[in-house]
């Protein structure tokens, strides 16, 4: 199958271990201006963290605007907006605002997101965890378009190895019939990785990269909506809610190190629209392993074919 051809490692020196600091050392973003979604929680208060301490300036865009400038409060070259992605007007007035500002975006880290709600809807009727993770983000990028295209910028995706759990639901994506919160999930984290498929074929004229990636097991904020005795069961944590390690869990520090390296390292020079684990390109997943993208969710078909439906649901494409 074509489609994974540069699914392939490339030997980074870095690994599961490798902070966001690691993968910065000897980087220096001074005058380099970055937009990080929910950049005040969890993986995103720690990429927003290391960037700015490399000399980058940091858009903030946050749904909670309250919480997002206390977690920001003493750190240097960070700006707060608002922006709920589950809410297309929320998107466009905050892309006109920051466009309106005259500035170019050297990196654009989409790491916002909601996992396992219970069947939420939202806009037109629309199914959160897709509507949230990927439209929200599709309509931003897309109308960020003027101030990405500039040249040389990247646009980084976080997915998650759950897109193992679900391809895309052609016949329903917004989950009309029955729901699974982690099936949903787990389309949503595909159409993350297919966002950057197209996206980086469409963009890679403009000079102009797109990469998806997966982080890592981490406990943040994020679980939010997932019960205690689930985590438990799932052996996330012990009744006293102290993480098991056993469990394979990567600190926010470790988590944060795969998008910091996407959006910044030079080892991806001439790269794009491949996805990512561990501070390298990952391989193709081999049936029954947790590691690596599945076929489906780097085909450039069903890429094409999921860009074409967001322009549809969301009314925006800056490539039409």
């Amino acid at each position: 199958m074509s489609t994974g051809t540069a699914q392939h490692k490339i030997g980074s020196g870095f690994g599961a271990t490798s902070t966001a600091d690691d993968v910065l050392q000897g980087v220096d973003l001074t005058g380099r201006l970055a937009v990080v979604t929910g950049g005040y929680s969890g993986l995103g208060l720690e990429t927003t963290r290391a960037l700015t301490e490399a000399g980058a300036q940091v858009v903030v865009p946050a749904r909670r605007r309250a919480a997002a400038e206390e977690a920001l409060t003493g750190l240097a070259g960070v700006e707060v907006d608002e922006l709920d992605l589950g809410d297309l007007e929320s998107v466009r007035a905050f892309a006109e605002r920051f466009l309106a500002s005259g500035r170019n975006i050297d990196l654009m880290i989409d790491n916002a997101g909601i996992m396992a709600c219970p069947q939420t809807r939202v806009g037109p009727g629309w199914e959160a965890q897709f509507a949230t993770n990927h439209l929200g983000h599709f309509a931003l990028v897309n109308r960020l378009w003027p101030a990405i295209a500039p040249g040389g910028a990247r646009v980084v995706s976080v997915s998650s190895r759950a897109h193992h759990f679900s391809g895309m639901r052609w016949d329903d994506v917004h989950w009309s019939r029955g729901y699974d919160k982690w099936q949903a999930y787990g389309q949503a984290k595909t159409a993350n990785v297919l966002f950057a498929v197209h996206l980086d074929k469409l963009a890679r004229d403009a000079d102009v990269r797109a990469f998806s990636l997966h982080p890592g097991g981490i406990i943040t904020p994020l679980q939010r909506h997932i019960p205690k005795e689930e985590m438990v069961e799932r052996g996330w944590i012990d009744e006293n809610g102290t993480v098991l390690n056993p469990a394979g869990f990567k600190t926010p520090e470790q988590g944060a190190a795969t998008q910091v390296w996407a959006a910044t390292s030079a080892q991806l020079d001439g790269l794009g629209g491949v996805y990512l684990e561990d501070c390298d390109v990952a391989e193709l997943a081999v049936d029954g392993e947790t590691s690596g993208v599945k076929d489906w969710a780097v085909d450039p078909d069903q890429a094409a074919r999921l860009w074409e439906l967001s322009s549809e649901l969301t009314g925006v494409n800056a490539f039409a």
